[in-house]
């Protein structure tokens, strides 16, 4: 599509990105679609440059958990200390003495459905100060260390108190694994990419390296500079809040498959009754509030709109915007600047995907909702 390819064109020349595409795909068909920029020297960005996925993995990871609960294995009201009982052993910080953390023991049950709408307690460093203080003065090592120590976070906030933006997805993965008995790996290739077709979703790059893209950071000037940052290789435990590599043609497709109710190309993956479950608002009357990073240069301040709400597959936007999505769309996105939406009241579901941080950087985001309105004028 020209018009997204003239956008995206013009975003790389005032250096707002360092290259981008964006699809757009209906329950039939993908209608919208526009690549531009070198992905890295001598590969022009494409349908299938293979990007780090980051927090696109998180919408992988809650499906999985939605097809536990469609077998009944698992219920949205499942304690989490039930599957993995290490989860008990988490306590909640409250702030720091001169001889270090202030740490008092859990009283509220956490439950799945705090892990996926993340009212867990558990915190990034990148948007919570206390977090990030924790694991300096603790020496505890971050989640994308790919530790399996790392997944103990102490948690800022009891269980269900408010929205916190964090590590819960990568305690989902472990709560796949504990109960369908496989590694999370294995589930999602043989439950989730292998049925939809997704051979290019993956662990390891390493298949696909030949495409997968350069990374840049802004540095103090404005200009986007090289930069490196990869989910860890060979990890420990693989992380679902994080792990995943994609291309835009595979997520779009993933995502065609949530617009069709669970179903695609004769393959059901879920119910069209659990899907409706999938997207309904989890929150329980409690609205997502906003992120203030903590580190600048990685991550900009994420604003939401006010009364956002979270599903099992993300952030649920409660108000229309004029040429933009509908009131009840929802999505994501990673760390890298991928993201996607679904809006099922017209139709759409899409991806806007580059590779640079900060993550959520206006001048990003204001290329993103230009590609954004060129798909609902394509809808249209």
């Amino acid at each position: 599509m020209s018009g997204i390819r003239t956008l995206l064109t013009s975003a790389i020349d005032r250096g707002d990105i360092p290259f981008g595409v964006a699809m757009a795909t209906s329950r039939e068909t993908t209608f919208a679609s526009g690549a531009a920029g070198q992905a890295r020297a001598g590969l022009a960005a494409s349908e299938t440059t293979l990007f780090r996925a980051f927090s696109m993995s998180k919408a992988v990871c809650a499906f999985a958990v939605l097809q536990l609960m469609e077998r009944g294995r698992v219920t949205l009201d499942t304690p989490v200390s039930d599957i993995l009982p290490a989860w008990q052993e988490l306590q909640v910080l409250h702030g720091f003495a001169a001889d270090g953390p202030i740490l008092k023991p859990q009283t509220q049950v956490a439950t799945l459905r705090h892990l996926l709408t993340h009212t867990s307690g558990l915190a990034y460093e990148f948007w919570n100060a206390d977090v990030a203080n924790y694991l300096e003065v603790t020496g505890h090592p971050g989640i994308l260390s790919g530790l399996k120590a790392a997944l103990n976070y102490p948690l800022i906030a009891e269980p269900g108190q408010g929205w916190a933006y964090g590590i819960s997805t990568d305690w989902l993965g472990q709560v796949v694994a504990a109960v369908d008995g496989r590694a999370i790996d294995t589930y999602c290739v043989q439950e989730i990419f292998g049925p939809l077709g997704l051979r290019d979703t993956l662990f390891e790059p390493d298949s696909a390296r030949d495409r997968l893209c350069d990374l840049s950071i802004r540095d103090d000037t404005g200009a986007l500079v090289p930069f490196a940052l990869d989910p860890p290789a060979q990890p420990e435990f693989y992380g679902l809040g994080h792990a995943l590599f994609t291309t835009p043609a595979d997520y779009l497709r993933f995502l065609r498959m949530i617009l069709n109710e669970g179903s695609l190309d004769g393959e059901r993956l879920a119910s069209a009754q659990s899907l409706q479950l999938f997207l309904a608002d989890q929150m329980q009357g409690q609205t997502v509030t906003p992120m203030y990073t903590t580190v600048p240069g990685l991550a900009a301040d994420v604003i939401l709109q006010q009364q956002s709400t979270h599903s099992m597959l993300g952030v649920i936007c409660n108000q229309t915007q004029p040429g933009l999505r509908a009131s009840g769309s929802q999505g994501w996105a990673g760390a890298c600047n991928t993201h996607y939406w679904i809006d099922p009241k017209r139709d759409v579901a899409a991806v806007f995907m580059t590779q640079s941080l900060p993550f959520y950087d206006p001048r990003v985001m204001a290329c993103l909702a230009d590609c954004e309105r060129a798909i609902y004028a394509a809808r249209a």
